[in-house]
């Protein structure tokens, strides 16, 4: 198995593309795996020319469960209460540059989808020369009075999980739905497969709950997002329920000269006829670099 050892954990990483290409690092969000990353747009990234590196964040997939850890003080994150939190976004960063390191790669374009978006924004502010290139999509900026989800998205991500395989993917396979963007088809049968796979590779929820309380108990960032000098791209939906649009605006106006593409139609997903142009402007984005 492809393992970096860093931060007295373990991160599953898979490598793909032009292995001689610049590198892209992508960083999944809440939850969610390095399988949830699409083929056919990993397809669209290699053939342009990237080294694509995916990765299980610590606490899901093939990576480290921290259950030594526990159950954190979910009130407490919710409060903002630093100490709620067994590790924050910063750590979770300092996991992505352990994983730079163990593939020798001095520095990347660096692509994060929402909790992704928030530790590629930490990443950039912390490690400066680590990062060519920023692609921050369906995120925000740690501001509490941007990017709030709608009422039907907190219900989905907080109503308990079955206990069986069934239920639990039907449970998964609910919560995509209800933050899929409404202006597009939702892909039923290919979201059910990856939840099938993610269930099977490692369902933890309490690992979600932890990841949960990283982001609710990680400061602001938009100050560091002000002093930031590479260049940047924002993808947000006009639609997203669980990462509002103000998180997405807010972003791109936190970093001088960033280019925000806000997509109508678009919820808290990839829809595949964007995945062409999301690529378009991504690759612009690091041409800059």
């Amino acid at each position: 198995m492809p393992i970096a050892k860093t931060n007295g954990i373990e991160i599953y990483y898979e490598v793909s593309g032009n292995p001689e290409g610049p590198p892209l690092v992508l960083v999944m969000g809440l939850s969610y795996q390095l399988t949830s990353w699409d083929q056919g747009l990993l397809t669209l990234l290699e053939g342009a020319g990237f080294r694509v590196v995916r990765f299980d964040n610590r606490d899901c997939g093939l990576s480290s469960s921290m259950d030594e850890l526990g159950m954190p003080d979910l009130g407490g994150a919710m409060a903002g209460l630093p100490g709620a939190s067994p590790y924050k976004l910063e750590d979770m960063a300092a996991d992505v540059v352990g994983l730079m390191d163990a593939l020798g790669i001095e520095s990347t374009h660096l692509m994060g989808m929402s909790m992704g978006g928030m530790i590629s924004q930490s990443l950039s502010i912390n490690y400066p020369g680590r990062v060519r290139s920023l692609c921050s999509c369906l995120s925000t900026t740690g501001n509490r009075e941007v990017g709030q989800p709608s009422p039907e998205a907190v219900q989905a991500m907080f109503t308990p999980p079955p206990g069986d395989r069934e239920g639990n993917i039907d449970w998964m396979l609910n919560t995509r739905r209800v933050i899929s963007s409404p202006g597009f088809p939702f892909d039923e049968e290919s979201a059910r497969k990856t939840c099938e796979v993610e269930y099977d590779r490692n369902f933890n929820p309490i690992g979600t709950v932890r990841q949960l309380a990283a982001i609710m108990c990680s400061p602001d960032r938009t100050e560091g997002l002000r002093g930031l000098t590479i260049p940047a791209l924002v993808i947000h939906g006009t639609d997203d329920p669980l990462v509002g649009r103000s998180g997405g605006e807010a972003t791109a106006a936190a970093i001088p000269g960033a280019d925000l593409m806000m997509v109508e139609g678009m919820g808290h997903d990839f829809p595949e006829p964007l995945w062409p142009k999301f690529v378009e402007a991504i690759v612009a984005n690091t041409e800059k670099a």
